[in-house]
C-alpha cells in the first residue's frame, strides 16, 4: 500500500527499504576496509565507556571529595575521555593499517607496529591521568608478553619452576618500598589506594572509625 504524500512534500523512503540499502552496502567487499575503520571507531568508543565508567564510579566515590554533582561530572569526564581516546586510536590504527596494505599490496608485521606508534603518539601522547593509566596497563601486559615470547623463541631457557612467586614478591616489595619512601613517584590513584590500605588503617578513635567508617564523619 502506498504511503500517502502531502502536497509539496518530499517522498518518504520506507524504513525497511533504507535498512535493505544499508545492509547491501555493508556486504560489499570493496568498502570493507573503510567500514572496518568505522566499526573500529564504534567499538573503541563503546569499550572505552564500558571499562572506564565502573572504574571511575568506584574510585570517585571512594576517594574523591566534593558534592554529588562534582563527582558525577568527574565520572562523566573520565568516561568521555577514555571512550573518545580509544575510539580515535582504533580509527587511526585501522585506517593506517588499511592504507599501508593498499600501498604495498600486502600486510606485513611492521605495518602493525608503525600504525600503533603513530596512533599512540597522536592520541595517547598527552600526559594526563587517563592516558597514564592506559599506558601503564599496557606496559605490564607487554612485559609479560615479551617474556613469554622470549621463552617460545628460545632466547631465554624454559624455567624449571614457575617464576611467578618470585615475580609477585619483587613487585610487592618494590611497590611498598616506593610507597613508604618515594610515594611521589607513584601514580596518584595508586597512592590513594595504598594510603587507604596502609596509612588510614593506623588511625582510629573509637569503634565507629575502627570498624564502621574509615574516618570519622566531618560533623563529629
Amino acid at each position: 500500500m502506498a504511503v500517502p504524500q502531502t502536497p509539496g512534500s518530499a517522498p518518504r523512503v520506507p524504513l525497511r527499504a533504507l535498512l535493505r540499502a544499508v545492509n547491501a552496502l555493508l556486504r560489499q567487499r570493496r568498502h570493507r576496509a573503510a567500514l572496518a575503520v568505522l566499526k573500529g571507531f564504534r567499538n573503541g568508543a563503546v569499550y572505552g565507556a564500558k571499562i572506564r565508567a565502573p572504574h571511575a564510579l568506584v574510585m570517585t566515590f571512594l576517594f574523591r571529595s566534593g558534592s554529588l554533582r562534582e563527582k558525577l561530572k568527574s565520572i562523566a569526564q573520565a568516561t568521555y575521555t577514555h571512550s573518545r581516546n580509544l575510539a580515535y586510536f582504533v580509527f587511526t590504527y585501522k585506517g593506517l593499517m588499511a592504507l599501508q596494505s593498499w600501498l604495498q599490496g600486502k600486510k606485513i608485521p611492521f605495518h602493525s607496529f608503525f600504525a600503533a606508534c603513530i596512533g599512540g603518539w597522536l592520541v595517547f601522547g598527552e600526559n594526563n591521568p587517563i592516558n597514564s593509566q592506559i599506558v601503564m596497563y599496557l606496559l605490564s601486559r607487554i612485559l609479560f608478553g615479551l617474556s613469554r615470547l622470549a621463552v617460545e623463541k628460545g632466547y631465554v631457557p624454559q624455567p624449571k619452576q614457575d617464576p611467578f612467586p618470585l615475580l609477585a614478591a619483587l613487585v610487592w616489595g618494590t611497590v611498598l618500598w616506593l610507597f613508604e619512601y618515594h610515594r611521589q613517584t607513584l601514580q596518584p590513584s595508586l597512592q590513594a589506594s595504598m594510603t587507604y590500605l596502609y596509612d588510614d588503617s593506623d588511625v582510629w578513635h573509637d569503634i565507629s572509625d575502627f570498624l564502621i567508617y574509615n574516618k570519622r564523619p566531618a560533623s563529629e
